[in-house]
Formats: C-alpha cells, sequence, structure tokens
C-alpha cells in the first residue's frame, strides 16, 4: 500500500516534469524529456512487479534471479541519488536566485554553476510555473519511493533460495478494535499531534518567510521550538514507558534468521545516524556561539531531546520486532 502511494505522486511528477520540460523543447536537449517517461514506465512496472511477487521465494533460476534483483536494487539506488541531487540544486539555485541580481545570476550559472541547460530557458507561462513548482514538492515522495522499493527488492534478493519452516512461525492476525481498550485513545492523540504539527509548521513558514520583522520571526521559531519540545518529550516518556512494559510480559523473544527484521534494524539505525550527525553539530555550533539568547537555549533543548527520543524510539522498536505473537 505504501509503495502504491508514493508510486502515484512519482508518476504525477514525471507528468508535471514532461509538462515543464515540453515549454523548453527549442532550447533543451530531447533526453530531459525522455528520462521522466522512460521513469514513469520504470515505476508502473517495477510497482506491478513487486505487488505479485514480492512474497515469493524463489527457487529457479537462481543466479539469474539474483542478478536482476540486485539490478533493479541499483537502478533504484541511481534514481534515489538523481532525485536528491536535483532537488538540492533546486533548491540551491533558487536560494542564489533570491540573494543575488538577475545579472550575478545568469553569470554564475554561464561559469559553471548550472546543473542543466533549463536554467537558460525562460518560464513566463502561468502553467510552466504550476509545473515547475508541482514537481520540485513532489520529489520527497519520488525519493521516498526508490527507497521503499529498494528496501522490498533487498528482502526478495535475501529470500532467493529460501526455506521456510511453516510449523515454527505462527500467523498472527491482527485484530483491529477501534473502540476497546486503548486503541482510540492513541488514534485520537496521534491525530491531533499530526494536525497540530501541520499547523505549527505552516505558521512558522509564512512568519519566517514572509515576514521582514525580527520580532514576528523570533516568535515562529519560539513556537516552533516549543512545539517539537513538548512533542519529543511526550515521544521519548511513551517510549520508556513501553520498554517497561516488555519487562512485564512473559513472551519469549523470536531468535529466527529474518532477513525483513535484520533489514528493518539496520535501515532504522542508519535512518537514526542522520538525525544524531544533525543534533550533534547543532549543539557544538550553539555551545561555540555567542550571544546565548532564548532560542538558543531552547535549540539546545531541542537537539538533546532528539538523541533521547531517537535513542529510546528505536530500542523500543527493535524490541518489538523480536517479539513472539501472543
Amino acid at each position: 500500500g505504501g509503495l502504491i502511494l508514493f508510486a502515484i505522486f512519482s508518476l504525477v511528477m514525471d507528468v508535471f516534469k514532461i509538462g515543464y520540460y515540453s515549454s523548453f523543447y527549442s532550447c533543451l536537449s530531447a533526453i530531459k524529456i525522455i528520462y521522466p517517461i522512460v521513469q514513469a514506465i520504470f515505476v508502473v512496472v517495477q510497482t506491478y512487479f513487486l505487488w505479485v511477487s514480492a512474497k515469493d521465494c524463489i527457487h529457479v533460476h537462481l543466479n539469474v534471479t539474483r542478478c536482476g534483483l540486485m539490478l533493479t536494487l541499483t537502478t533504484n539506488l541511481a534514481v534515489w541519488m538523481s532525485a536528491v541531487t536535483d532537488e538540492s540544486v533546486h533548491k540551491a539555485h533558487s536560494k542564489l536566485k533570491k540573494n543575488m541580481t538577475e545579472e550575478i545570476f545568469r553569470w554564475l550559472l554561464k561559469v559553471g554553476m548550472r546543473s542543466s541547460s533549463v536554467e537558460e530557458c525562460n518560464c513566463n507561462s502561468q502553467i510552466c510555473q504550476i509545473f515547475k513548482n508541482g514537481y520540485f514538492w513532489l520529489y520527497p515522495f519520488n525519493i521516498e519511493y526508490s527507497l521503499f522499493a529498494s528496501a522490498m527488492v533487498y528482502v526478495m534478493w535475501k529470500n532467493v533460495g529460501r526455506f521456510i519452516d511453516h510449523h515454527s512461525h505462527h500467523i498472527q492476525r491482527l485484530k483491529f478494535r477501534l473502540f476497546r481498550r486503548t486503541f482510540f485513545v492513541g488514534i485520537m492523540l496521534g491525530l491531533i499531534i499530526l494536525v497540530s504539527g501541520l499547523g505549527v509548521l505552516i505558521l512558522y513558514e509564512v512568519q519566517v518567510n514572509s515576514s521582514t520583522e525580527s520580532i514576528k520571526k523570533s516568535q515562529a521559531l519560539t513556537m516552533y521550538y516549543i512545539f517539537n519540545i513538548v512533542c519529543l518529550s511526550l515521544m521519548s516518556l511513551v517510549c520508556i514507558g513501553g520498554s517497561v512494559i516488555y519487562r512485564f510480559d512473559k513472551r519469549d523473544m523470536d531468535r529466527h534468521k529474518n532477513p525483513t527484521r535484520t533489514l528493518d534494524v539496520a535501515l532504522l539505525m542508519g535512518a537514526a545516524l542522520g538525525q544524531y550527525a544533525i543534533s550533534y553539530y547543532s549543539i557544538v555550533a550553539i555551545v561555540a556561539s555567542t550571544p546565548r539568547d532564548t532560542i538558543s537555549a531552547l535549540n539546545l533543548t531541542y537537539a538533546l531531546l532528539m538523541i533521547a527520543q531517537h535513542t529510546f524510539q528505536n530500542v523500543f522498536i527493535i524490541e518489538g520486532l523480536h517479539r513472539q505473537p501472543p
């Protein structure tokens, strides 16, 4: 389901890119228009393949199958790196253009800061601007799709030739009861936090980007940090509480070899390393900076809580992944 959701948004992004590049067919290489078309075909074919075959443990033509799956995996990683690079260059050009005059910006593009010939073309029509802004905002979905598909293909690659003892694994069907126990409370609290977070993010973006008064920007930053500090504190407490509850649970730990779970743990720890690095550098920058004001104190608290929350959350999730079904 998640793969199809990201695939749909990736296809919409490809449509926007085709529309945007088609506006410059006279001053643009044909490969720029062909690329999103080929990428859209790849997304459709791969999504169908994973939807049909993701649970298969293949036992024929093992070498050919492993080769094909690894080729698909590396293709997804290449698409992911391309999307990240394009998004970063696009954002860098936007910042550069905002802070410099048009003449200096064009000169910098000519001397080597140009990523493609698209920047030389004029995008004056309204439909062109819609296509441009549309595909830029849809880049994260394409990035997530590539990572999602890479993880699924990797698990398929690990399952090639694998035999599963069906007697040692009990399939537990989760029964979702909305109004029993604490399910309803958890869902409602999660939705409240989600909606509140979106509201705070929108207010923060509007105040910081549109306001020229430093007081309003400072108020927006204070609101943003206080909200995130409260959320991170609650998440840390909940994860600690969940880990404590595990101590009273009499279920055994599942020690069987499981490629999916191993990948989940590796991706979880790998993704946390990036946030650990950001928080660490933020702490170093705050401690070394002067003067120290309220915003700096809030930023420091936020960075420390981010490290704590990711640590407690990872411990809780990894313990839960290794629990036997009830």
